[in-house]
């Protein structure tokens, strides 16, 4: 698990963070720095950055020093699966054109999870990924980590000739014919991660056309049964992280059989925009419920998330468990030409629209830009004291345009023309 991290000269702003046991969101505007924190979360934890493990995804590459001719540094604390804090730093070597860190074996972070923004999946099993020693010497012969693009997670991921993993479509049928622990482990995580309105249900298997072989998983519908190919983005995005994660867990319990080792006791879990392409029913239940299919999944195991936002209904969703000694919330922002990092205190807003005007979204209102232009030059014309009734009326024509009759704003906008003789 990641306890500090500390970065120098690359990214946006040299930042530092303490992260929290369980639960680390990361919010703040578009461009400021979150998808890159998690990638080098991610390297931190696995000595590999994503698009070096898989050339085919679209984002994600080496971090480069924002000054070329200056030193850049990433340091970060971790706490490997005997408990004992471990420090590392891994410095940007200009003549390579690439991160180098300390020599020897790291220190065994435990199961590494990463969801990408763009619905790719990363993950790096202490099992499969780690040294191995041979004789007396520690030696990393092994893959770095499986790192899928959104395609390869349903189609299977391939080394060469060889397939690493056979992807959704092919196990889902299989497992599903198998009546298997883990077809039983997908529906229980389906069951978890769907909004309780719209529960995600596994139905027969189909083939899908005359030209396909293969036995496809279908969906059960208020409006019938749908090939999982054909289901929405939301529901594709959830179908994907419920497969993939069943399929490392399954994976990591195997590999631990055959070496005749214990599984991992700890599980780190990456995830960006964790609301891409959810409904807002569906945004305001997906953090609590990743928390729980990871409890479900991996009974026993500690389990450290740690994801970045955009939406209000995540936050709002946190009010009622969100616990300071467990748990941080990390705000970016730009002001006098920098980004800054900033630990927050998290306080409960109660609703949505409180949100966005908290300092997580910085907005001035909750409604549209013409809205809040409408505020500000009604602030701006009261702080001057130059409104007349006739101004007062084309301020009310244009609060009547963007606003319904019924909006508790009237209340106040008559109260304030009556004191201020405007209604006469």
């Amino acid at each position: 698990m990641l306890k500090q991290l500390e970065t120098y000269n690359i990214g946006p702003a040299s930042m530092k963070m303490d992260f929290s046991e369980r639960l680390n969101i990361f919010t703040g505007d578009n461009g400021l720095g979150k998808s890159f924190l998690l990638d080098v979360v991610w390297y931190a934890l696995t000595h590999k950055w994503p698009s070096e493990v898989n050339p085919n995804l679209a984002g994600n590459l080496v971090a480069l020093p924002s000054n070329p001719s200056q030193k850049a540094k990433i340091t970060f604390g971790i706490k490997g699966k005997t408990g004992r804090l471990i420090d590392y730093s891994s410095e940007f070597d200009r003549k390579s054109q690439s991160w180098k860190g300390q020599a020897g074996r790291p220190v065994n972070p435990g199961l590494v999870l990463y969801a990408l923004a763009d619905g790719s999946f990363a993950v790096w099993d202490p099992a499969r990924n780690y040294w191995k020693k041979k004789g007396n010497i520690d030696i990393q012969d092994r893959l770095p980590s499986y790192v899928f693009t959104m395609k390869e997670i349903w189609d299977g991921l391939k080394s060469g000739d060889k397939y690493l993993c056979n992807g959704l479509i092919a196990d889902w049928a299989s497992w599903q014919r198998e009546q298997s622990k883990e077809y039983k482990m997908l529906c229980g995580t389906l069951e978890t991660l769907s909004n309780r309105e719209e529960k995600i249900t596994p139905g027969p298997l189909k083939r899908i056309s005359l030209d396909d072989a293969r036995d496809i998983p279908t969906l059960e519908t208020s409006y019938g049964q749908v090939f999982v190919l054909h289901a929405s983005s939301g529901v594709r995005r959830i179908l994907g992280l419920a497969y993939l994660l069943t399929w490392a867990w399954k994976e990591h319990t195997v590999a631990c059989d055959l070496l005749g080792e214990e599984k991992t006791p700890q599980i780190t879990f990456l995830f960006d925009e964790v609301e891409a392409h959810l409904h807002p029913k569906w945004q305001r239940t997906i953090v609590p419920a990743l928390l729980k299919v990871m409890e479900h999944i991996s009974e026993g195991t500690d389990v450290q998330l740690i994801t970045a936002t955009h939406s209000p209904l995540v936050l709002a969703s946190l009010e009622p468990f969100f616990d300071s000694r467990q748990d941080t919330w990390f705000d970016l922002n730009f002001s006098d030409s920098k980004v800054t990092l900033e630990k927050m205190v998290f306080e409960k807003h109660g609703d949505v629209s409180s949100w966005l005007t908290s300092p997580a979204f910085d907005l001035q209102n909750a409604g549209s830009v013409e809205l809040e232009n409408a505020f500000r030059d009604f602030e701006n014309a009261i702080t001057r004291d130059c409104i007349t009734p006739e101004s007062a009326k084309e301020f009310e024509k244009r609060f009547a345009s963007l606003l319904d009759e019924a909006d508790p704003f009237w209340i106040r906008w008559r109260y304030i023309a009556e004191k201020k003789g405007w209604s006469k």
